[in-house]
């Protein structure tokens, strides 16, 4: 009987300046990088398919930042919510927390849906569930027509405590229903308490869901040769075509999620556990911590506004290797948030007229021109001195080239620095016990100086670090999560038995919904349960066990410095976390530079692998900087910087004084002195 070819598994992430993607093929896992087009994402996944050379079907994983992108432009469909009555203008009144206390100019965040498109329905559900009152059909009516004038794109639904009780809810759907809009319903994607936070999460759903469903509809016509097409969520996990067409408020961290599963994956078989993710790309820097399981919040923001679907705890700021660099009206230098992006992208590349972080790499030396993306593209570096000079004529500065590159990576050093520190010292978590792993395109050139700011003792680089988000996609499981709010006092013992009564609630939906989605494998799942002391405002996530009460304090006093065992205990929100294992590569040790082309180099580009010096400057003072690949490294053989470690994917900076080695996983470790 001929034995069953495996469709081939494609894993691409599409970012501002890059598109990767990742794959494995004959044992070895191998990967291209293609540039953006960000008018249409989807080009450059066409363009990247069609650079592999696949005979039979294959299996397409993406990571997307079509919903982010959205969000953050503000180009999303026009909305109606319907709401109860009185309740209109919550997702505009929000919280009354300020991020700048003190700002007197502090402009608020307009809300996607304006105030023609808010609508009341005169319903009432009590905490409990009770129904305490019913539209009437005259009003359900009115309401119809009401929208139907008003002719949205989406709609989204969100009830006083429908969680409890969702019968009104879902008669306001059932009436909207042949208005033909995509409907986003609170307790169909989010049925928990806090009416702001619910009620933002499903406008944001229903904002994202026409401008998704036309993006995913295109690429599935595109990639005619996909058998199949999974979309990376937020939540670390990978779901189906049309789930992530149903809900996309789950995919807006859809990349970086992918980069954090990669790096735990990369060099948990290095032994290292306790991490501090940091991926650099093109426009932006994401950080996460790991602190041997990879963890989500539920209290994420985008864009300002919050999401309650689980997401990664990652925390974004501006800063990438296409952020721009600019002088604030007291002669101030800033570098980004705004990024040159894909098109026209840095000086460097060809286009741009502004000077970015990257070129300021490439006037230190520390990028090679002839050597990036493994010698297929050359940085213009004669191109980028013209040009910055003449631009920092244009701005009235005194500054050299040099001081003005050392500059920009001060300060882009400086906003990574207070990222990394959001997510390690502002929860408690001394970085020094961590090892913080660098990837993305610009990892690399930054990581060394940021963990000698922080006293992080390691720094680790995995093999393929500029694609490590498509190979975390590669790796990620189908995840399907679900939650129930249920706000019970406790002040003694667990109810075990009503908490397995609702878990198996949620568990039987996760079965219900994998089988209709035809997944197979056998189905895992993870219990937890937000936590809080009575009176508290805010909770915590702890796995559900028998000593959940006494891990809750423990957790409690690591955290905010206290805890109170004596004081009653509420269990706020019931969380289960479904998952389907996703085939593995069967070590990702054999990760290595292997890409396209690779064999068939030319003899310019093969001399690339041969060491060299050449001069460089470290906190102001003259060096001589060894360049040499990556791939000339050996396993084990210990090297000492100043060094640039240059490979297909990303360039990775070694200061004076650190030692660094290949270990046997493929990872580039390095240690300061």
């Amino acid at each position: 009987m001929p034995r069953r070819v495996q469709p081939l598994r494609i894993a691409i992430d599409t970012g501002g300046t890059f598109t990767d993607c990742v794959w494995i093929e004959g044992g070895r896992v191998r990967m291209l990088k293609v540039f953006s087009t960000p008018s249409d994402p989807s080009q450059a996944i066409v363009a990247a398919l069609g650079k592999i050379d696949h005979q039979d079907e294959i299996v397409l994983l993406h990571g997307t930042t079509v919903g982010t992108n959205t969000l953050l432009e503000r180009k999303g469909a026009r909305t109606a919510l319907v709401t109860t009555a009185g309740f209109e203008d919550a997702i505009e009144i929000g919280r009354q927390a300020r991020p700048k206390l003190y700002d007197l100019f502090f402009d608020r965040i307009e809300p996607l849906v304006p105030q023609d498109l808010r609508f009341g329905v005169n319903e009432r559900t009590a905490s409990d569930g009770e129904i305490l009152a019913s539209p009437t059909a005259d009003e359900l009516k009115a309401l119809f027509s009401q929208i139907a004038a008003k002719q949205p794109q989406s709609i989204a639904v969100s009830l006083l405590f429908s969680f409890a009780n969702p019968r009104n809810e879902l008669a306001v759907a059932e009436t909207l229903k042949p208005l033909g809009f995509p409907l986003s319903i609170s307790h169909q994607i989010l049925p928990e308490f806090r009416e702001y936070e619910r009620s933002s999460t499903v406008v944001i759903n229903a904002y994202l869901q026409p401008v998704m469903q036309k993006y995913l509809e295109n690429l599935g016509q595109s990639v005619a040769s996909a058998s199949r097409i999974f979309v990376m969520q937020s939540s670390g996990g990978i779901t189906s075509l049309s789930a992530a067409a149903r809900e996309p408020v789950r995919t807006v961290l859809s990349g970086p999620a992918g980069g954090v599963v990669g790096a735990a994956a990369s060099v948990r078989q290095s032994g290292f556990e306790r991490i501090i993710a940091f991926d650099m790309g093109g426009t932006s820097t994401d950080v996460s911590l790991v602190n041997g399981a990879i963890s989500t919040a539920s209290d994420a923001q985008i864009a300002g506004l919050p999401i309650g679907v689980p997401m990664l705890d990652i925390h974004t700021v501006g800063a990438g290797g296409g952020s721009l660099a600019r002088f604030d009206a007291a002669g101030g230098l800033r570098v980004g948030p705004e990024s040159a992006g894909a098109d026209p992208g840095p000086i460097c590349y060809g286009r741009g007229v502004q000077p970015t972080v990257t070129d300021a790499n490439l006037l230190l030396g520390r990028l090679q021109s002839a050597s990036f993306l493994g010698g297929d593209f050359t940085l213009d570096l004669e191109r980028t001195r013209r040009v910055t000079r003449e631009w920092l004529k244009r701005q009235k500065s005194p500054l050299s080239l040099e001081k003005f590159a050392a500059g920009v990576i001060r300060v882009v050093n400086a906003t990574m620095e207070k990222a990394i520190r959001v997510v390690s010292i502002e929860r408690g978590r001394d970085p020094r016990d961590y090892a913080l792993v660098a990837f993305g395109g610009a990892g690399g050139l930054h990581a060394c100086a940021l963990a000698e700011a922080l006293r992080i003792p390691r720094v680790i680089v995995p093999a393929l670090p500029g694609a490590l988000s498509a190979l975390g996609i590669l790796l990620s499981d189908v995840v399907k999560d679900y939650s129930r709010t249920v706000l019970w006092r406790v002040s003694g013992a667990v109810p075990t038995a009503r908490l397995n009564q609702e878990f198996a609630a949620l568990e039987k939906n996760a079965a219900r919904d994998f089988r209709n989605e035809a997944w197979e494998g056998g189905v895992h799942h993870a219990r937890s349960v937000d936590v809080r002391y009575q009176g508290q405002g805010y909770e915590l996530n702890i796995p559900l066990s028998r000593n959940l009460l006494a891990d809750f304090h423990r957790e409690h006093r690591r955290r905010y410095g206290y805890a109170h065992p004596a004081r009653a205990v509420e269990l706020v929100t019931l969380r289960l976390r479904a998952l389907v294992k996703s085939p593995k590569p069967q070590t990702t040790a054999q990760v290595g530079t292997d890409h396209p082309g690779v064999a068939a180099l030319s003899p310019a580009r093969q001399a690339l692998g041969s060491p060299h010096t050449v001069p460089a400057r470290f906190d102001g003072k003259k060096c001589s900087m060894a360049i040499c690949s990556r791939d000339s490294l050996r396993p084990g053989r210990k090297y000492s910087g100043p060094a640039v470690v240059t490979e297909y994917s990303a360039t990775t900076v070694i200061p004076p004084r650190a030692r660094f080695h290949l270990d046997r996983a493929g990872n580039l470790v390095i240690v300061s002195a």
